[in-house]
């Protein structure tokens, strides 16, 4: 077992809340992932699981067995940190082997131990060499082995890839969601970037000023995004957001644009779209104008001005031969494509009617 449970957590330094009420549980054997901006508290809300912030309210229990005031060794978690924090006189194998060693495991069992680690994590050929012979994601593998060697309830990553260069950080990933699966368990991993979020976790939380912008599987937060923060941080290019008014037959924006978009709700809105579902048509009076295309091989971003308002729209290659800088189009979209938000909270507006 591996759960792990969250319970009212907060953290303040100075007065100042860094981490607001938390309420979070962390089924056995998942792969969660606290995703948002510098700043929003996903790696102090780390600190505490581990063990390495105290909590200043709260409940923080592994297993069942209420952990808040227990010292880190005593919470049967291991943690892989961005550095790694290899020890830089030891071999592979000895760095793997250290946490047994530490408590006094037999010299051949912890080694045994180790380099069966060492082979199922493809480092088995490399055990000899010391930490400044191995590249980024080799040694982002020791650590991870350091960690397995403890057989612990819970891993904890910590921005552990954002060291590497972007080809090894996507080897690296896809080798670590690998790992996670082939042992079971229970995994939760901090960063800042919404793509690497999307790629490895079962479930996602997206954080927002110390606090649970929203909580969902990848395709669920992408799908229905519950307000316009998370709308806009997740997905590349982001979400394009219009502010306007429906009326019940159409939805105008500030700008004097209007399209047809039966609803049940009317007032201020905000309109958000996905850059892949605007379609830009080539047309002589059209609205928009095309500011830049940036061309990523059979497809490409384009950038267009609508009056004042800037949006982004991905082009696919066969519409994209008809498109060119300074070109004027016409912006249309499917209105059951669209995500509408509140004009004034930003919240999702579950109920509206689209047709």
């Amino acid at each position: 077992m591996g759960t792990v449970a969250l319970k009212g957590v907060q953290k303040s330094f100075n007065e100042t809340p860094i981490v607001e009420s938390l309420d979070l549980d962390f089924p056995d054997g998942s792969f969660t992932v606290l995703v948002g901006p510098s700043g929003c508290g996903k790696s102090t809300t780390l600190r505490m699981i581990a063990g390495l912030e105290s909590v200043s309210s709260g409940s923080i229990s592994i297993d069942g067995k209420d952990v808040t005031e227990l010292e880190p060794r005593d919470r049967n978690i291991a943690m892989v940190f961005q550095n790694y924090a290899l020890y830089p006189h030891l071999s592979v194998l000895e760095n793997i082997a250290f946490p047994l060693r530490a408590t006094k495991t037999p010299r051949d069992t912890a080694r045994k131990r180790a380099q069966d680690i060492a082979d199922s994590l493809g480092l088995g050929h490399l055990t000899h060499r010391k930490p400044k012979e191995l590249s980024g994601g080799q040694q982002q593998r020791v650590a991870i082995g350091r960690a397995i060697i403890r057989e612990p309830s819970v891993f904890l990553f910590d921005e552990p890839l954002s060291n590497l260069d972007a080809k090894l950080r996507v080897e690296t990933r896809s080798e670590l969601l690998a790992i996670q699966k082939g042992l079971g368990i229970t995994s939760i991993y901090v960063t800042h970037d919404q793509e690497e979020a999307m790629t490895l976790s079962d479930r996602m939380v997206v954080m927002r000023e110390g606090k649970i912008a929203q909580v969902g599987t990848p395709a669920e937060v992408y799908a229905t995004p519950a307000n316009v923060f998370v709308a806009t941080f997740v997905g590349s290019p982001k979400m394009n957001i219009i502010a306007g008014t429906m009326d019940g037959t159409a939805f105008t924006s500030h700008n004097g644009e209007s399209w047809s978009f039966t609803s049940s709700h009317t007032g201020d809105v905000l309109v958000g779209l996905r850059p892949e579902d605007l379609t830009l048509k080539p047309a002589e009076n059209g609205p928009g104008v095309i500011e830049q295309i940036e061309l990523l091989g059979p497809r490409a971003v384009v950038s267009v001005a609508l009056g004042e308002q800037k949006l982004v729209s991905v082009v696919e290659a066969e519409p994209l031969a008809t498109l060119a800088s300074g070109q004027k189009v016409t912006v249309e979209f499917a209105a059951e494509k669209a995500h509408v938000f509140d004009g004034s909270s930003e919240e999702r507006i579950e109920k509206v009617a689209i047709s």
